[in-house]
């Protein structure tokens, strides 16, 4: 499936985020390959792979967690490649990291004002509260709950409007469907498409589950072993025979592979 990354939206939106030749490494293992990609103003973007194709790192990178070796992240105009956490939170981009992260001793509500930490706009905060409260209405009856007394989909629902509170331009989403039964990751991926398109918030998704990503995203790219091996519109991808192969097909014979281990279980 080694096709050429082209970029043929390039001259639509301009982009708000721009990826060039970034390499990243764990010690002496090279877990990014020169990757390149943009993420465009108001669209959602997917990055697709399997395990250990480099995606979180992709996103760590990105967000100042991990610094590149090489390579450059134009935000804004500016190189930011290598700038801290706190310094990429407040320029506007916002992680919302793998697994969810929620401090679990904290209650809902005080979950949601973390997210704020950058901002000194107390109605502002309000005004988003309610707003993350209107897309998430579990979390309004369960504010005083704490939160490591959530389902797994409550708290992922809680990691996304956390991160929302900072007001993003940019919004990173690692893995949000992880953990989740169909119906949820369904649910989960309608309210990320309502937030872009209500809220303008331009979103950057990394995921193992193509079909899902694709249906709600712009465009797409596809790494494997750290590199960005396809990149195309999502419609596109999704009529690829190589996704339908490699991925949808994957997901496909996963899917049923537990459902007969569960009736395996229930014979028993």
């Amino acid at each position: 499936m080694h096709q050429r990354a082209e970029n043929p939206h390039a001259e639509e939106k301009p982009a708000v985020l721009s990826v060039r030749n970034i390499e990243s490494f764990y010690g002496p293992i090279m877990a990014i390959r020169g990757c390149s990609l943009d993420v465009r103003k108001g669209q959602i973007v997917t990055v697709l792979g399997a395990n250990g194709a480099g995606k979180t790192t992709l996103m760590k990178t990105i967000s100042g967690v991990m610094d590149p070796e090489k390579g450059e992240i134009i935000y804004g105009g500016e190189n930011i490649a290598g700038a801290s956490p706190d310094r990429v939170v407040r320029l506007g981009i916002v992680h919302v990291p793998e697994g969810r992260e929620v401090f679990p001793l904290l209650t809902v509500e005080e979950n949601l004002r973390m997210g704020a930490y950058t901002r000194n706009d107390p109605d502002g905060v309000r005004q988003d509260m309610e707003m993350v409260y209107s897309y998430f209405p579990i979390l309004a009856e369960r504010r005083r709950q704490a939160a490591g007394t959530l389902s797994g989909g409550q708290q992922q629902m809680l990691a996304i409007g956390r991160g929302l509170m900072g007001r993003p331009k940019l919004m990173l989403l690692d893995e949000p469907s992880l953990g989740l039964s169909p119906i949820l990751v369904r649910e989960i991926f309608q309210i990320i498409k309502r937030l872009n398109r209500e809220q303008g918030v331009t979103m950057m998704v990394v995921e193992q589950n193509a079909k899902v990503a694709l249906e709600v995203a712009d465009y797409g790219y596809v790494m494997e072993l750290g590199r960005i091996v396809m990149a195309d519109a999502s419609q596109r991808l999704l009529d690829s025979k190589d996704i339908q192969e490699f991925y949808l097909g994957v997901q496909e014979e996963t899917q049923r592979g537990q459902k007969r281990w569960k009736q395996k279980k229930t014979w028993r």
